[in-house]
């Protein structure tokens, strides 16, 4: 008989091996161990015990089959928790337990946990900002929701009401090829921008504090000599290790890409950019990853011009709480 429970600390051994029996696509970091969970979920500051529902065998000394994990997302200034945006980071279930209903049981279970607390709109794939929980394990440099590469999440909470709500372009570049990105435009930048590297890089706010937790980015910058070494451009890097291992090659990921508004459309962006790959490619890393919304045009059209090929999409879904 299969019954449903809250979170124990003695689980995270059984949800690390159903985590690496159902996430075998490029999607997911592979968890080599337990611990990896205490570092990207447990240590959350708003964990909450309750909203990790766990599905177990009875017949089969509690055998855990499948979990499913839900938060909720930031205030509009991320200072804190919005307990009306509920979100569903993680739904798993191991292959030989699946076409029982045990996901949809989950769901259902994971949403009257998120009501009973306020929530009136319901997330499903995690996506920044309705990103509590999912950084760092599922989806690559940042949260793009469900990615098309795990093929069964789309028509599955279509089926429970769920309406794509949005969706992220996932582009990679091989580094293991000589670069080839050219502009006319970067000989006359170079001789008024330079390039900085800082090791450690700034945290905006509580929510990315939270959600990046004890990551260590590096941060690009790209600042005016001629006017004080004012900041023009910016990117954040940081070494995506367990998604290195799935994908063959040490990788690295742009979390963040920003141009001061008056200076953009002028390259400083694709120079940015060169900087940050050809840097990526001198440390022997063999991929760069980079996320784009698909209503991020230019961020897109970056990609591209730097020669990056989409591998993946990812979507996030909605649902409106009734009443």
């Amino acid at each position: 008989m299969i019954t449903f429970r809250h979170f124990k600390n003695t689980d995270p051994p059984a949800l690390a091996d159903v985590w690496n029996e159902s996430h075998p696509s490029r999607s997911a970091f592979p968890l080599r161990t337990p611990s990896l969970l205490e570092r990207w979920v447990f240590s959350k500051p708003y964990f909450d015990p309750e909203g990790l529902i766990v599905a177990i065998d009875d017949a089969d000394n509690n055998k855990v089959l499948g979990y499913i994990h839900a938060g909720f997302g930031p205030s509009p200034e991320l200072s804190a928790l919005d307990y009306t945006q509920g979100v569903i980071c993680s739904l798993a279930v191991r292959p030989s337990a699946r076409r029982h209903g045990i996901a949809r049981d989950l769901v259902q279970r994971s949403e009257k946990y998120l009501i009973a607390r306020g929530s009136t709109t319901l997330h499903a794939g995690p996506r920044w900002p309705y990103c509590p929980f999912g950084f760092g394990l599922y989806g690559g440099t940042n949260c793009p929701g469900f990615l098309a590469s795990d093929p069964g999440a789309d028509p599955f909470f279509k089926s429970l009401g769920y309406a794509p709500s949005g969706t992220t372009l996932v582009f990679h570049k091989r580094l293991d090829a000589p670069l080839s990105i050219a502009d006319g435009r970067f000989s006359l930048l170079r001789k008024r921008y330079d390039t900085q590297v800082l090791r450690s890089a700034g945290v905006p706010s509580w929510w990315h504090d939270c959600v990046w937790g004890t990551l260590e980015p590096v941060e690009f910058r790209m600042v005016d000599k001629l006017a004080n070494n004012f900041l023009a451009a910016r990117a954040i890097v940081w070494e995506l290790e367990g998604y290195g291992w799935r994908w063959g090659f040490p990788s690295a990921g742009v979390l963040d890409i920003q141009v001061r508004q008056d200076l953009r459309r002028q390259g400083l962006a694709k120079l940015l950019m060169a900087h940050v790959l050809r840097f990526l490619q001198d440390q022997f890393f063999g991929i760069c990853e980079v996320q784009a919304p698909s209503d991020a045009p230019d961020l897109i059209g970056l990609c591209r011009a730097t020669t990056l090929e989409q591998v993946d999409i990812g979507t996030t879904y909605v649902k409106m709480v009734n009443g």
